[in-house]
């Protein structure tokens, strides 16, 4: 899976490439779909939920540039795979998930794997971040949003920066905003992409 992320141009960075190597990505799937764990394809897991493809987890994290004395906040835990992944590349990641039963399997998951103690999941709505441990030098979302929510940006550390996927619930475009040290936003576009939608108070209502 990993020498195709290369292969393909998705992974570029060492940091990286060792992070997805060393996550077994079998399991935070479903057990009858581990024979597919490793293709290049999002999976279904609990609640209407997916675990991203490979590639979308590689292009989120080459494009956020997690420093090893980051601390990171992950919105949309899923099945913990992501978290588990970004958890070897930061100082510390705290993921907000929506569904209790998610929250509930991504600590199962995330303990299996070996990255128990790097990650924190907590169960809440996610548009409204956590402030409990902010400010945060890298925010990443794995849910499509209707706008970018505003609690995210105010959580964002000056100079830190946001991935999320902004637009409608049937396809988006991956934003990569950047907190400059006077405040301002600047954004760029890194990929049309396709996400489940991000529900909550600055989300989708459903």
């Amino acid at each position: 899976m990993v020498e195709r992320l290369i292969a393909s141009g998705y992974l570029r960075s060492q940091r990286v490439i060792d992070a997805m190597l060393t996550v077994p990505r079998h399991l935070f799937v479903p057990e009858e779909l581990a024979s597919q764990a490793y293709s290049d394809e999002p999976l279904p897991i609990a609640r209407g939920q997916t675990v991203s493809a490979p590639h979308m987890v590689a292009i989120m994290c080459e494009a956020l540039e997690v420093e090893s004395s980051h601390r990171v906040l992950e919105v949309g835990a899923g099945s913990g795979y992501h978290a588990c992944v970004v958890s070897l590349l930061a100082a510390e990641v705290y993921s907000i998930e929506r569904e209790a039963e998610l929250a509930e399997l991504a600590r199962r998951n995330i303990s299996r794997a070996g990255c128990c103690g790097r990650v924190e999941v907590v169960t809440g709505d996610g548009t409204l971040g956590y402030p409990e441990k902010a400010p945060y030098h890298r925010i990443y979302v794995t849910a499509g949003a209707p706008e970018i929510p505003q609690p995210l940006v105010e959580q964002l550390a000056p100079g830190g920066k946001l991935l999320i996927p902004v637009g409608s619930r049937l396809g988006q475009e991956l934003l990569l905003v950047e907190k400059l040290e006077s405040g301002e936003l600047r954004t760029q576009k890194i990929i049309d992409c396709v996400f489940v939608p991000l529900i909550g108070r600055h989300g989708w209502k459903s």
